[in-house]
């Protein structure tokens, strides 16, 4: 009797929160966490102890121990940047990025009841190669075997499509998640749903809207209250956690006040209280929503669409809750978004359905998803001119917006008499010289046949795939000999060997172990929050952090979990309510 293959979740890895869903019965669910939380924080902290703390435990460390904890590192993938924890060897965006992927997958299993081993994964559309290369190789450190990447805006489109399916209509959707935005057009017809266009920022997101905020709050202080040392890591933190807060207060009233007891200001400790308005937070934020503005007006001119020609507009990602956002969505297409879509959780939803889709569940037999390239690819090139030869240039062979799986190819000749070899340098973006877009990698090709000018000729075959990887193949026009890339695996991409060695160092790591994460939560939100506080308040939750540092010694499972429940009520107390 053989065993019924590993489940395919889909898995939003996004750069705030990460959530894993899977398709039970009809319709997707999200699958929660050892907190019974949906969404994981897309944050790493070591402890003090050299355990890897992953999620919320993580995200609570931001506070008190910064030089500790890790966020935002889905921006750097594909890059050679490091990360360096204290009381840790630096770290690849790549391998931190594996340690939540774990997590989901440990949650996953735990909630299943069998292994999890394949999963569909989610990246912004505007991902390039580099970067979707990267989310493979983090998912395969986490012992992940990524059956299909996929857009996320497109991911939000199934997931709408499938509450939908009947409909005709033509929809954007505007996917502001915690550091990246995309825009992606499409239709949905009868259950097919067509992608049109897609365009996007990699690196704008909800949190430059927290970072414009922390920096006018910044200003702020040194202004009315004195100089703040750059260098202070805990201060910076803690004003950032307060930027973070009051955006997301101002996104449901017009006013706040910002407050910090004990700040550290030119060398003392100062109680700092700093009104804030929805109003400040619009001006602070205006760069970045004209920046919103460029990406949509491309979607909209590559689909050769007119805004009022849209039906709905979707809204995806928990950044499109700014209010600010959602003025300028309403002003760009003259209607009133939709948040029919749970816009933490509609990523993760359309993923598990593309992974419905890969394993031909019944449930969604009658849904068609098409996808497009959102960059152009093609290669550098040189001309001659009147005698003079133009080099550096970038001859397009496979347009942005053309739909996915596609393959196109286009036949280059020799410059110059008796010229046997030639270095085919592939790129991928839109500006007309190459050294202005992306390079993706190269082809060294040696054996071209010796003959005069222009009549040695080859054909370049650009090949991209739904998971947006991109095959390249030259072929030499008269020998057939072809040459295909191998995009080179330099510092800004894993080699198999290091996948391996960074499983086999992850293996070594010690990890809270998932049925204690509650506990260890619950002490690193009260420590977080006591930095805040002042006197009864601050003297009442350092009681409950003893008692239940000492019910957690004495391992009395009746004591913790009633402490624990003391700790969670005084916490949202604080917050009011």
């Amino acid at each position: 009797m053989t065993s019924a293959p590993d489940i395919l979740v889909g898995i939003d890895l996004g750069t705030t929160n990460s959530l894993v869903a899977v398709l039970t019965g009809a319709a997707p669910t999200l699958i929660p966490n050892a907190l019974g939380e949906v969404l994981t924080p897309s944050v790493v902290s070591v402890d003090d102890d050299g355990h890897i703390l992953v999620g919320a435990a993580a995200r609570a460390r931001v506070l008190t121990h910064p030089k500790r904890t890790a966020s935002m590192f889905k921006r750097d993938m594909g890059t050679s940047r490091r990360v360096e924890l204290e009381g840790h060897p630096p770290m690849s965006p790549e391998q931190l990025s594996s340690f939540v992927l774990l997590a989901l997958r440990q949650d996953a299993e735990a909630y299943l009841g069998r292994p999890v081993t394949r999963a569909v994964i989610t990246v912004p559309a505007y991902f390039g190669d580099l970067q979707r290369q990267a989310t493979k190789d983090a998912a395969a450190i986490a012992g992940l075997s990524v059956e299909r990447i996929i857009n996320e805006p497109t991911a939000a489109a199934l997931a709408y499509g499938l509450e939908n399916r009947g409909a005709r209509l033509r929809a954007v959707v505007l996917d502001l998640g915690g550091g990246t935005f995309d825009v992606t057009i499409l239709e949905i017809d009868d259950g097919v749903i067509e992608i049109r266009s897609s365009a996007g920022d990699a690196r704008l997101g909800g949190e430059d809207f927290t970072d414009a905020i922390a920096a006018d709050l910044f200003t702020r202080i040194g202004e009315r209250v004195g100089r703040i040392d750059p260098r202070s890591s805990h201060t910076l933190a803690r004003i950032r956690e307060a930027a973070e807060l009051a955006k997301r207060t101002l996104s449901t009233s017009e006013s706040t006040v910002v407050a910090w007891p004990a700040l550290e200001v030119d060398g003392r400790h100062a109680d700092v209280q700093l009104p804030l308005s929805r109003a400040d937070v619009v001006r602070v934020s205006q760069p970045l929503v004209e920046r919103m503005k460029l990406p949509m007006q491309r979607a909209l001119r590559d689909a050769r669409m007119l805004p009022t020609a849209v039906d709905e507009v979707l809204m995806v990602g928990g950044a499109t809750r700014m209010p600010w956002v959602v003025e300028l969505a309403r002003q760009m297409f003259q209607r009133q978004p939709l948040d029919t879509l749970p816009a933490d959780e509609a990523v993760a939803l359309g993923a598990a359905i593309q992974g419905a889709l890969y394993t031909s569940e019944a449930a969604v037999e009658d849904l068609v998803v098409t996808d497009v390239a959102p960059f152009t690819l093609g290669i550098e090139s040189g001309t001659k001119h009147h005698g003079m030869v133009v080099s550096g240039m970038f001859t397009p062979i496979l347009e942005r917006g053309t739909v996915i799986p596609a393959s196109r190819e286009k036949r280059f000749s020799t410059m110059e008499d008796d010229q046997v070899s030639i270095t085919v340098r592939v790129f991928q973006g839109e500006h007309s010289l190459a050294r202005d877009n992306t390079l993706l990698g190269t082809i060294a090709v040696s054996d071209l046949p010796k003959r005069p000018a222009g009549e040695s000729a080859f054909d370049v075959r650009l090949t991209y795939n739904l998971d947006g990887i991109l095959d390249v193949d030259v072929e030499i026009v008269g020998t057939g000999s072809t040459h295909q890339l191998v995009i080179e695996r330099n510092s800004k991409s894993m080699t198999p060997a290091e996948i391996e060695a960074s499983r086999r160092a992850m293996a070594t790591l010690k990890f809270h172990p998932r049925d204690t994460l509650p506990n260890r939560t619950a002490l690193a939100r009260a420590e977080s929050a006591y930095v805040e506080l002042r006197g009864g308040e601050r003297e009442h939750l350092g009681h409950l952090i003893a008692k239940f540092r000492l019910a957690i010694e004495g391992q009395d499972p009746t004591t913790i979990e009633t402490v624990r429940v003391h700790i969670a009520e005084f916490l949202r107390s604080l917050r009011g309510g």
